[in-house]
Formats: C-alpha cells, structure tokens, sequence
C-alpha cells in the first residue's frame, strides 16, 4: 500500500488536509483511528461552525468524511499501531497488519480529555458534561455551572463562562489557583464567580436527561455535600494522543508533538496539525485550518522532492 501522503487521524484535522491533497491529485490515504470523526462525533450540536448554524458534531464529521472521499482520498478504519520515520518513505502498519508507505505525513491524532473517572460522568456527557467553555457556553445562558479545575486552562474557562451563566463555581483540589494565566484575577473578583477549594466531584448526578446536581468531596475532612448545577465543565488537562511517536517526533514537556514554520516537525517530511500540537485553542475550525495548512506544506515538500 503505498500512497504519495498518509494521514493519521480522522477528525476536522485529518479530514481537511485529505481533501486539500486529494483535489491536488496526490495518492492519499487517511488511517481514522480508534475513534473515526474525533471528538466532535461525541457533541450534540455545534454552533459555531461558520455556514451551520446548528448542526449536530456526528453529522458534521460525516459530512467532511464524505467530502474527503468523494475528493479521492482513501479512508481505512484501522489504528496505525507502529511508524517508523527513519527514513523515506515512511512506513506505518495497522492493528490489522496492514504496511503502509508514504513519502510525507500528517499527523493529526488529537488529544484527549483528562476526565474525572466519577460516577455519572459518561452518562451526561453532552448532558451538562463538558470540556469547551468555548463550545457550549451559550447553552448555559442564565443558568449554574461547575467548573472543575484551577489552572489555566479552568480561569480561562470560568472567566468564558461568566458571560453566560448565572453563576460559576469553580471546584479545585487544592488549597489554592495554580493558574498563573492574568485572566485568574478577572475571575476572583467577578461577583458571579466562587470559589470551592481542597474539594473534588465525587459524582455527577441527573434526571436522566440532564445534569441537576454534584456531590463534592472535601478533601481534608472527607465530608460530602450535594451542590445544584446545570453544567459541569471538566478543566483539568489534556493528553496529546502523540505517544506512538515518541523518540521519533519532537515534543514539548506536555507531549505535545513541537512544530517550526507552522506545522512541520522535528522530521522533514512530517506534519502536524489539530489538537496534537495546539495546545491553546483546540477548536474544530482551528483544527480544519490548521489541517489545510499542513496539507499544503506537503504538497510543497513533496514538489521540492
């Protein structure tokens, strides 16, 4: 199985750049992954998709699958178990066995929630369970919301919210924010924002249809109290899907794969794009983008070649 270009992972990424290189007439193949379509096939609706208004994440993911092929791109519904970058072209072999070479790729495996693990949080997934402040604040308009973190990435998520909701509880583990991000000090002092501290969610209870309330867990004296809520928004990390190339791609302390001149790495030839390398905004449309902008530097590559 040889191809001009392979693609590692089927999301807004991965599907973009097949389409950029498909309709640039190169023999391209896209390996989807354990989890065809990304992590928009586990969303409700998206709404902020320029030219959709509403439209749900499995639907959309479908469509630009079907964009992708109908552009010439193959697509396998396997996992790329083993690479070897080492040398051209590089080779890549599948859970089924399958060898593939390809004189350039892309890799857009993506990241991965960190989740709590708690009882009831599968279950109201897309429920009133979410990672993307940015995603779905606007479904919380005048409502109560939990955010679970104190870093960064949980500041940057409660000061989003505070435009929405009535009111955002943040509920940290520790003793104290570990963010250092200057957007902290908007939100300690924005009155729709409190603080619950040395506490985690010990399990997210609903109605069957929607999040209604969560139990938290003082840490210290380990007593447990039951808080109302519509929305619990889980802010405590992600994990780059990047460890099938360590020792061969450069990563920062993160694992997140490191990219020069937009979206090359450490090795000529291969691209990253998606949420395998964008630690910062993590949106579909970034991602697409993001996805056309290494396909186009391997359409480059490839010609220089």
């Amino acid at each position: 199985m040889e191809y001009q270009l392979a693609v590692i992972g089927s999301g807004p990424a991965g599907l973009t750049a097949a389409v950029y290189a498909s309709r640039a007439k190169l023999r391209t193949i896209v390996i989807e992954g354990p989890q065809p379509g990304g992590q928009l096939m586990t969303t409700t609706n998206v709404e902020n998709w320029p030219g959709n208004i509403s439209i749900p994440g499995p639907d959309l993911m479908i469509n630009m699958r079907s964009h992708a092929e109908a552009c010439g791109a193959e697509l396998l519904m396997e996992t790329v178990v083993s690479v070897d970058l080492s040398k051209r072209p590089f080779t890549l072999t599948t859970d089924s066995g399958k060898v593939i070479t390809a004189q350039a790729l892309i890799v857009g495996t993506g990241a991965k929630s960190k989740t709590l693990n708690c009882p009831g949080e599968s279950e109201y997934w897309a429920k009133g369970v979410s990672t993307c402040a940015t995603c779905d604040g606007p479904f919380f308009e005048g409502k109560d919301v939990v955010i679970v973190g104190g870093g960064n990435t949980a500041v940057t998520e409660a000061e989003h919210l505070t435009h929405f909701a009535k009111s955002v509880t943040v509920v940290h583990i520790l003793d104290q924010l570990t963010a250092n991000d200057p957007i902290k000090d908007k939100v300690l002092v924005n009155p729709k924002a409190s603080f619950v501290y040395n506490t985690t969610v010990v399990e997210i209870k609903g109605d069957g249809n929607k999040v209604t309330e969560v139990v938290l867990e003082n840490q210290k004296t380990k007593e447990r109290t039951v808080k109302a809520t519509d929305g619990v928004f889980i802010a405590i990390g992600f994990n780059p899907n990047t460890s099938l190339f360590k020792g061969q791609l450069a990563m920062d302390n993160y694992g997140y794969l490191t990219v020069t001149n937009h979206t090359r790495t450490s090795v000529p030839g291969v691209f990253a794009a998606g949420d395998v390398s964008d630690y910062r905004y993590r949106q579909a449309i970034t991602s697409a983008g993001v996805g056309c902008m290494a396909s186009l530097d391997a359409q480059a590559f490839l010609a220089e070649k």
